[in-house]
């Protein structure tokens, strides 16, 4: 072997022994420098020490001299994990465009549940991946990996089929062309990846190509079995591709035995290397000539060291007390001095205590001591800092950032260095520098900066003055409420900046009082840049040097203005009615305490009007809210204009005014003025389109006599506001002890009322009608009695009115239609077979929405046929366009119930709902059958009636017939039914069983 050939096989060994791991010949380098081919032992060994080369063989791994190694399927696995994320990443991304095109087309739950399915196959690759490259090497060779590859290609490959399948419409060729290209585009990307292991090529492009082809092949439209042709070409063309990369891939891994064949034949060179150290150790003897002679020189150079080492002694004494001074200084800046082996990571770093909380012997490595120790956040900008300088970019290192103290708190600390060593390539391989810990400093300038944001951002307007009143400095506050920009009044004394000499005075007179005391405020009208001057809250306060002596003024003052008006609006808000403008209760309520207190010092006299608007409820519910409150503003206003100024009025509630005058001159006056303000309110007023004309009820009461106190002087007035609301409103009242008595009795009615509705009290008579055709009952309609346990049975008239005020009307009709439905069941195997009952209804039982279902399960659990009862409505009921009424009206007709008009002709008559409902009884009232016998007038109008009636087909019942030649006339006019005393009065249920079989006259 020549000597050059024999130095790069050498290197070259060594080299690739390195690089597998799997033989070590070294080290022996010659530094490129040429072997003899054949050295004397002691030439050889002499040319190793001189560099200080040592020659070692390590054993090496025998099998590779027996046969090459087979293909490694843990690199190949590997490769095939290391690249598993892509394909699910490409269908999602796919996935995501084609939802985009057939988002219009398709199901949100069926697309959202399909990219959701892409997703999840996203994640669980990704969590699959991460295992594999988290998992031993061993355990890696587990057939369990690839079963779990198969299955999610699997998956992913039917994921894919479903966008032929089930998203992308077959008849529409703009959605399957760019589908087709987007699933070809990802089954080539996927092919790729997979293409060095064909089972899991396969595993995902059956599933994805062969459902969706032979579905499409199997489709009556015309274009999807070209689609299906043009499936099955891409399919086997993606086969073949596949065919020929892994047909590649296997020729990269003969290759690869080749190479290790390679790896045998340098084994056997190995071999003649050792064959060549031996040569070598045959040629030291030769070493032991020269040795004498290099004993002869080392006593010379030993001579020399001697005289060396003195001076290396006297160097080193002026190097320690230098490096004592050093470590005087560093110690003095509290700087800690840190020296960085790139190469082999150490550090030396000097008070470490001091920085860190750590020994001095603690910190060997810098990545594995230090570097933990950097705060998260600052991490990355050190990292960065540190990469610029040792690429070049920054002449030296400097940064300040944050590390963990020894006891867990945060240090702050600069550190600065610079590199001191390179390598040839121009890689950093040293770095010294200093580190020091600038916490304090750092604290300080962060308290620096947020005074300076508190100067600036703060809503009071801040400034310095000098004992000579000179501005120094102000915030934003301070230009934004005075007008005067920071420029304009830096370096300026007040007098040059404010002219108003009042406001002037004030600021030298406290700074006068500043010499004595720490603070003053004050409350001052302060001038504005444009001229005008604003209320200011100011403060004071004084700053001292360390003698004592006022040395600066600090002034914070703030802009009353906004909280002023504020004040002034609450003020407002508490004492006046928002709508009206008008005093509310509150104010009224003081007032009135207030008049009552003078009336009585002085013995005058004093009264309240307590006016109530009119069915104002109704207007409320039929114009609605908006217009309602339009009502009330224009109320209040002709209120205000009907009253002297003298007089208080105020709006107490909803509906509700109050009007107190003192010192009336009699009742005269006060009726004249109740009657006029009356008559201003019933003008017309146009509102919303519509023509509203309203009245009012009016109550009066008067103070001393009979109210001794305002809150009887209320109380009085309201009683008698309620007396003429009873009265029919549009009227005033004054109060009087009746009225009180009558409303301590109303209210006891009313409490007592409630007690009979729990306890049953109410009783059911009936009064019969008589068919005139045949002299017969034909029907009874319900009344209800109370029967009251100390005053005896009590007719409607006492009752029902409260009822209807207090809400209590819809249960005690709930309890009369009940008891009604009952009885007339009951009838019916009684004798009275056929014979029906009617219920009078009111107006608030209609308004339910649910009336008719409850009329229905009363009939269901009575077991009285619907077509027995009859409801007795109104025609003010029928005049309300209210859709529950209308509702009900046309539920209860369908299920059979008869439906009658009572009191016809005294309400609005008019044929129009006569029209709009299907009624089927007309009761004629009985003011017109009262006086048939005497008013021509009378008879006119029961025979229109009944003409009417009949023309609509229609029956008709008269009410209140009493006389016999009553009963005739209406026989004339062909009136159907008759109900009143002449026949019957309202008899107990078991009275009118007993009347069936009696004569009727």
């Amino acid at each position: 072997m020549k000597r050059r050939d024999s130095d790069n096989f050498l290197q070259r060994a060594t080299v690739r022994s390195r690089q597998d791991g799997d033989i070590v010949i070294g080290p022996l380098r010659m530094a490129n420098k040429a072997v003899p081919e054949r050295l004397t032992p002691y030439k050889t060994m002499s040319a190793l020490r001189n560099r200080g080369k040592q020659v070692v063989m390590t054993s090496f791994d025998s099998g590779l001299l027996s046969k090459p190694r087979a293909p490694s399927r843990t690199s190949t696995r590997d490769y095939l994990f290391q690249h598993a994320r892509l394909p699910e990443a490409l269908l999602l991304v796919g996935g995501t465009v084609i939802a985009l095109l057939v988002f219009p087309y398709v199901s949100a739950w069926l697309l959202t549940g399909w990219l959701g399915l892409l997703l999840g196959l996203l994640l669980a690759r990704h969590v699959l991946v991460n295992a594999y490259q988290r998992s031993p090497a061993d355990a890696r060779r587990k057939a369990l990996w690839m079963r779990l590859l198969l299955a999610g290609n699997l998956c992913s490959g039917l994921a894919l089929a479903m966008v032929h399948l089930l998203l992308v419409p077959i008849d529409s060729f703009a959605l399957q062309a760019p589908a087709y290209a987007i699933t070809t585009g990802i089954s080539l990307c996927i092919a790729v990846v997979y293409a060095s292991h064909y089972s899991v090529f396969l595993a995902f492009a059956l599933p994805a190509w062969l459902p969706a082809t032979l579905y499409l092949l199997f489709q009556n439209d015309p274009s999807s079995p070209y689609w299906a042709l043009m499936g099955i070409t891409v399919f086997g063309c993606l086969l073949l591709a596949v065919a020929f990369i892994n047909r590649a891939s296997r020729a990269v891994n003969r290759s690869r035995l080749r190479n290790e064949a390679l790896l045998q034949r340098l084994e056997q060179a190995r071999l003649q290397a050792e064959q060549l150290n031996s040569r070598l150790a045959a040629e030291v003897g030769q070493r032991r000539e020269a040795e004498q002679q290099l004993r002869h020189n080392h006593d010379q150079l030993e001579q020399r060291v001697r005289q060396r080492t003195a001076e290396l002694e006297r160097a080193s004494q002026a190097l320690s007390a230098s490096k004592a001074q050093l470590e005087l200084a560093l110690d003095a800046s509290e700087l800690g001095l840190w020296d960085w082996n790139l190469q082999t990571d150490q550090v030396f770093h000097s008070h470490l205590e001091a920085i860190f909380g750590l020994p001095s012997d603690s910190v060997i490595s810098m990545r594995d001591d230090l570097n933990p120790r950097i705060h998260p956040d600052d991490f990355a900008l050190v990292r960065h800092t540190l990469i610029a300088h040792m690429k070049g970019r920054t002449s030296t290192y400097r940064i300040e950032y944050r590390v963990r103290h020894a006891d867990g708190h945060w240090v702050w600390i600069e550190d600065t260095g610079r590199a001191v060593e390179w390598n040839a390539q121009g890689r950093v391989l040293r770095m010294t520098g200093t580190r020091r810990d600038i916490s304090v400093l750092h604290a300080r300038q962060e308290a620096d900066r947020l005074a300076a944001t508190v100067f600036n951002t703060t809503a009071e307007g801040i400034f310095v003055l000098d004992t000579q009143l000179q501005i120094l400095t102000v915030n934003q506050a301070f230009c934004r409420i005075t007008g005067f920009s920071s420029e304009q009044v830096a370096g300026h004394p007040l007098s040059a900046i404010f002219s108003d000499p009042d406001y002037l005075r004030a600021l030298q007179g406290a700074v006068s009082q500043l010499q004595a005391q720490d603070s003053w405020q004050d409350e001052l009208q302060a001038p504005h840049h444009d001229g005008h001057h604003y209320p200011q809250w100011l403060q004071l306060r004084a700053v001292r040097n360390s003698e004592g002596r006022l040395a600066q003024v600090v002034g914070f003052f703030l802009d009353l203005t906004d909280r002023m008006q504020t004040e002034e609006q609450l003020r407002q808000l508490a004492n006046y009615d928002s709508l009206t403008r008008l005093a509310n209760r509150s104010l009224f309520t003081r007032r009135l305490q207030d008049a009552v207190q003078r009336a009585g010092q002085r013995q005058q006299t004093l009264a309240i009007l307590h006016l109530n608007l009119d069915r104002f409820k109704l207007i409320n519910e039929t114009l609605g809210h908006e217009l309602a409150d339009q009502l009330l503003a224009e109320t209040g206003t002709r209120l205000l204009n009907s009253l002297p100024q003298a007089h208080t009025l105020a709006r107490l509630a909803a509906d509700e005014f109050v009007i107190m005058l003192e010192q009336p001159a009699s009742t005269e006056q006060l009726s004249a003025l109740a009657r006029h303000l009356l008559h201003e309110l019933h003008c017309p007023l146009q509102m919303g389109g519509q023509e509203l004309m309203i009245t009012a009820s009016i109550g009066i009461s008067l103070y001393p006599l009979p109210a001794a106190d305002a809150g009887l002087l209320m109380t009085q007035a309201s009683l008698a506001m309620q007396h003429a609301k009873r009265q029919g409103g549009n009227t005033f009242a004054f109060f009087s002890e009746a009225m009180q008595a009558r409303s301590l009795e109303r209210l006891q009615l009313e409490n007592q009322l409630r007690r009979a509705l729990q306890e049953d009290q109410l009783v059911v008579h009936f009064q019969p009608r008589l068919r005139l055709s045949d002299q017969r009952l034909c029907a009874a309609e319900a009344l209800v009695r109370w029967q009251h346990p100390q005053q005896g049975l009590l007719l409607p008239g006492v009752f029902i009115d409260i009822a209807e005020q207090t809400g209590m009307i819809i249960s005690l009709g709930e309890q009369v239609l009940q008891q009604a439905c009952r009885l007339a069941s009951a009838w019916q195997q009684q004798g009275l077979e056929g014979v029906g009952v009617s219920v009078n209804l009111s107006v608030q039982q209609l308004r339910q929405s649910g009336f008719a279902d409850q009329v229905a399960a009363c009939l269901n659990r009575s077991g009285l046929p619907a077509s027995l009862l009859e409801l007795e409505l109104t025609e003010s009921m029928l005049m309300e366009q209210l859709p529950a009424i209308a509702s009900n009206i046309n539920a209860l007709k369908a299920m059979g119930v008869r439906l009658a008009v009572d009191d016809f002709g005294t309400g609005y008559s008019s044929l129009a709902y006569l029209k709009r409902f299907p009624i089927d009884t007309l009761k004629i009232d009985r003011a017109f059958v009262a006086e048939l016998q005497h008013g021509e007038e009378d008879r006119a109008i029961v025979r229109a009636i009944i003409l009417m009636a009949q023309s609509l087909k229609l029956e008709v019942v008269a009410e209140g017939v009493e006389h016999a030649g009553q009963l005739e006339l209406l026989r004339q006019f062909g009136c159907d039914e008759i109900q009143g005393f002449l026949y019957s009065r309202a008899i107990p249920v078991e009275q009118l069983v007993e009347l069936q079989g009696c004569p009727a006259f």
